[in-house]
């Protein structure tokens, strides 16, 4: 039972695919049927719309998301009302979405269901929040495609990532992508004094006032624009970069490979504890990877284990 035993230690812990089709949905299923339900109480959302039977941008066929009984869902008015198992209705918040106002309910049977829950981080987090009075041990929070923020650890304690060939179907393209995520995960904290320098996005980039200085925070999204404004004002010794946490850089890995050869650090306020990551050796135009091989090469470029989560469903 492979990272299932970690995910107990949490009290929060988001399952974030890299692209559409990259096996997000398979290991959140993988994680609820394993989940010591009988003295375990686990609650599950989406901050988008998942647990659809077919794919609304590719066509293809998609897995349902199943809940236990016993464990508490969130899901909006609409999707309630669509498809769900015989539920005991507990709360309906105020905040509306684009479907409707979201319902936590707990399921009273083993059955499938639509999520679509609160619709960004700061509702997510309120959600999150308002369950403390349901004795709740452990919530999942099933990321939408490109919503890296939902495993930021303002939001929930761990993650665990899947990838996959939808991300690139060229296997050393898709270890290197795959592996500077992680490596962006682990950013270190930071914990050195009082950065000299407070930058944002749409600060102004002249770097003459701050050039030679040691530490910047930068408040909000590092940009491409911003490191290499950055990295141009290094001259000589080192220079610190600090963000909220690894969803916050939008740079890219070349950038960032030539920041760090200039003498250049980034690190965190807030760090995610990366629990797994799980592959999807299948492309939806068919392509495949060989799994064994994926799962080699990028567990050695990681040094964590990866799973093929569907290939070796009876063999773990």
């Amino acid at each position: 039972m492979p990272f299932v035993g970690e995910i107990l230690k949490y009290r929060s812990v988001s399952i974030v695919g890299l692209a559409k089709n990259a096996g997000k949905t398979e290991c959140l299923n993988y994680i609820i049927r394993r989940l010591p339900l009988d003295y375990f109480n686990v609650a599950v959302t989406s901050i988008g719309i998942d647990g659809e039977t077919t794919d609304q941008v590719t066509g293809t066929a998609k897995p349902e998301i199943t809940v236990r009984e016993g464990m508490f869902f969130a899901t909006s008015e609409k999707h309630f009302r669509q498809k769900h198992p015989l539920s005991e209705l507990y709360a309906v918040s105020d905040e509306d979405t684009a479907l409707g106002r979201v319902v936590t309910a707990k399921a009273l049977q083993e059955g499938k269901i639509l999520l679509s829950g609160p619709s960004g981080a700061a509702a997510l987090k309120r959600w999150m929040g308002s369950l403390k009075d349901f004795g709740i041990d452990l919530i999942l929070v099933d990321g939408a495609l490109s919503r890296l923020s939902t495993a930021s650890p303002a939001v929930s304690e761990a993650m665990v990532l899947s990838t996959g060939a939808a991300y690139s179907a060229n296997m050393r393209d898709l270890v290197g992508r795959t592996a500077f995520v992680v490596e962006l995960i682990r950013l270190p904290l930071y914990s050195g004094p009082q950065p000299d320098v407070r930058l944002s996005s749409f600060s102004s980039l002249d770097a003459s006032s701050w050039k030679g200085r040691r530490v910047i925070e930068v408040e909000g999204a590092l940009t491409d624009r911003l490191l290499q404004t950055v990295k141009n004002a290094l001259t000589d010794g080192e220079m610190e970069v600090v963000v909220g946490d690894f969803t916050k850089v939008f740079c890219s890995q070349e950038l960032y490979r030539a920041f760090v050869r200039r003498g250049g650090r980034l690190s965190v306020r807030m760090k995610s504890e990366l629990l797994a990551v799980c592959v999807n050796p299948v492309a939806p135009n068919g392509i495949v990877l060989d799994s064994d091989i994926l799962c080699r090469e990028l567990s050695q470029r990681i040094g964590l284990p990866v799973y093929d989560i569907v290939k070796n469903e009876y063999e773990i």
